[in-house]
C-alpha cells in the first residue's frame, strides 16, 4: 500500500470484535492479520502471512520474550515445587487482614518490584492470588490491581527497562545528547499524567474510595457469591478462618513440599531483582544468573534430585506458551498493521490540529489509539517518534511534556490492549481469564485516558 488510507483501521476493529466475541485472542490476533493481509494482496495471503510470521520469529524482541516468560515460569515451577510459594502463601494469608488489606499488599508488591513490566505482571500475581482468594477478591480485580502498577509504574521509574529502551530511543533521533538520555527522561517524568493517574486510581479502588463499576462490578459480586474464576481455590467448601484458608492454599499446592521454607521463596525473587539490576536492567542476564544460583542452591539443600529440577523448569515454560503465543500473534497483526501504514493514517489524520497548545494532547490520543489497536507499546513509537518529534519543534511545543504525552499513550496502551504483552502476562499471573481481565479493567483505563487527555491540553 503506497498511501495511508481509512481501511488500514478495519484490523483492529476485526481483532477488537472477535475477541470480545470468540474470547481466544490468538485467533482473534490471526483472523485479524489475514483480514490485513486481504486487502493488502488477495492473491499472496499465504506466502505474505508466512513471511510476516517469519519476520516476526526472527525478532530479537519476540526471542528475547519467549526466553524470559519461558524461564520465569520454569523458576516460578521449582519456587511452588520445593513448597517456597506455599511457605509465602501462608505467611501472607496470616498478615492480610481482610480484602482491603489483601488489595493493598499487591498494590505496595506492586510499587516494590519496578524493574520491568514483565518481571513485574508474572511475579505480583503468581505470589498474591492465594491471598486474595482468601477474600474472595476476584481474580479480574486482581489483575486490575497488577496491571496498573506494571507498565504505569515501571515508566514513571527511570530505573526500569522502559527508561532505558526509551531513553535510547531518545538519542536515536537527536532528542537528547548521548550520555544525556536520562536526565531528558526524567524531566518528563512529572509530564506522563496517565501513568499517574492509573496508579492513584487503582490505589483509590483498592482502598474503596472508588467502587467497582462496570463488568468489573459484576466479577466482584461471583467471586462473594462464591463462583470462582478458573484456577480458584472453591470457597464454598473453605470456611473463613486463617486454618481453613491456609488449608485451601495446600490443597492447591498438591504437589508442593508442604514443608518448604520462606526462604525458598524469598531468595530466589531478592536475587532476581539485584541481578536485573546488576545487569544494568537486562531481565534475561538476571534470570539465568538467579537460576545458575537457585538451582545449587536447593540442590545443596536435598528438596528434590536435579532431574525432577530440569523436569518441573520444563513444565513451568510449558505453562508460559498461551502468553508467549499471544504476544507472537500480536506482534505478527502489528507488522500487518503498519504495512497496512496505519500509524501513518492516523498522524495524518490527527496533524491539521497540531498547534503547539493541541500537540501533547493530540499526540496522546493518537498514540494512545495506535497502542491500543496494535497492540505494541514499544514498537509504535520507534515508528512515531521520528515524525512527533520534529513536529513538536515546528511548531514550538515544550519537548518534555510531549515525550510525557508519548509515554502516557505507551503505558495505556500497554494497560488498556486486549491483547498486549503487559495485558496477557497480567492475567497469566493472576490465574485470570485474558478477555475477562481486560474488558473488567478497561472502564478505569479509559476513566485516567479522560483525565489525561484534559490534563495535556490543560498544561499545554
Amino acid at each position: 500500500m503506497s498511501e495511508p488510507t481509512a481501511i488500514s483501521l478495519i484490523p483492529p476493529f476485526v481483532v477488537l470484535a472477535l475477541a470480545i466475541w470468540l474470547r481466544r485472542p490468538i485467533l482473534a490476533l490471526i483472523i485479524g492479520a489475514v483480514a490485513g493481509l486481504l486487502l493488502l494482496d488477495p492473491s499472496s495471503v499465504l506466502g505474505n502471512f508466512a513471511d510476516a510470521s517469519l519476520k516476526v520469529m526472527q525478532d530479537e524482541t519476540i526471542g528475547w520474550l519467549i526466553l524470559v516468560c519461558g524461564s520465569f515460569g520454569a523458576l516460578i515451577a521449582l519456587l511452588v515445587r520445593t513448597g517456597g510459594a506455599l511457605a509465602f502463601g501462608r505467611k501472607a494469608i496470616l498478615m492480610a487482614k481482610g480484602r482491603k488489606s489483601s488489595l493493598f499488599m499487591t498494590f505496595v508488591l506492586g510499587l516494590v518490584i519496578f524493574i520491568d513490566d514483565y518481571l513485574n505482571a508474572l511475579t505480583v500475581g503468581e505470589t498474591m492470588k492465594r491471598v486474595t482468594d482468601k477474600f474472595k477478591v476476584s481474580r479480574e480485580m486482581l489483575a486490575y490491581v497488577v496491571d496498573s502498577t506494571a507498565a504505569p509504574v515501571c515508566v514513571l521509574v527511570p530505573l526500569s527497562t522502559w527508561a532505558v529502551f526509551f531513553g535510547g530511543l531518545l538519542v536515536d533521533n537527536g532528542v537528547a545528547a548521548e550520555g544525556e538520555a536520562i536526565s531528558v527522561y526524567m524531566s518528563a517524568i512529572p509530564y506522563m499524567l496517565y501513568a499517574w493517574l492509573a496508579v492513584i486510581m487503582v490505589l483509590l479502588v483498592v482502598v474503596g474510595v472508588v467502587p467497582a463499576i462496570g463488568p468489573m462490578k459484576k466479577a466482584e459480586l461471583a467471586a462473594a457469591q462464591g463462583e470462582p474464576a478458573k484456577a480458584q481455590v472453591d470457597w464454598e467448601e473453605v470456611h473463613t478462618s486463617d486454618e481453613y484458608a491456609v488449608k485451601a492454599i495446600e490443597d492447591e499446592f498438591e504437589h508442593a513440599d508442604k514443608h518448604g521454607k520462606l526462604h525458598n521463596f524469598l531468595v530466589p525473587l531478592g536475587l532476581l531483582v539485584a541481578f536485573t539490576v546488576y545487569f544494568d536492567i537486562d531481565v534475561w542476564k538476571g534470570l539465568l544468573a538467579t537460576l545458575a544460583v537457585t538451582l545449587p542452591y536447593y540442590a545443596v539443600q536435598k528438596l528434590m534430585p536435579m532431574s525432577e529440577m530440569m523436569d518441573q523448569m520444563i513444565d513451568g515454560f510449558k505453562s508460559m506458551l498461551p502468553a508467549i503465543g499471544t504476544v507472537v500473534a500480536a506482534f505478527i497483526f502489528k507488522d500487518v498493521c503498519d504495512q497496512l501504514l496505519l500509524p501513518q493514517y492516523v498522524i495524518d489524520t490527527l496533524s491539521p490540529y497540531m498547534t503547539a497548545k493541541m500537540l501533547p494532547a493530540i499526540v496522546f490520543l493518537a498514540m494512545a489509539v495506535l497502542a491500543f489497536a496494535t497492540g505494541s507499546s514499544w514498537g509504535i513509537f520507534a515508528v512515531t517518534i521520528p515524525i512527533v518529534m520534529p513536529l513538536a519543534n515546528a511548531v514550538g511545543a515544550d519537548t518534555a511534556l510531549v515525550i510525557g504525552a508519548l509515554l502516557s499513550a505507551s503505558s495505556f496502551g500497554s494497560q488498556a490492549c486486549f491483547y498486549s504483552d503487559s495485558t496477557v502476562l497480567a492475567a497469566q499471573g493472576s490465574g485470570c481469564n485474558l478477555v475477562s481481565h481486560a474488558v473488567t479493567q478497561l472502564p478505569y483505563a479509559l476513566i485516567a485516558a479522560a483525565l489525561a487527555f484534559v490534563g495535556f491540553i490543560l498544561l499545554a
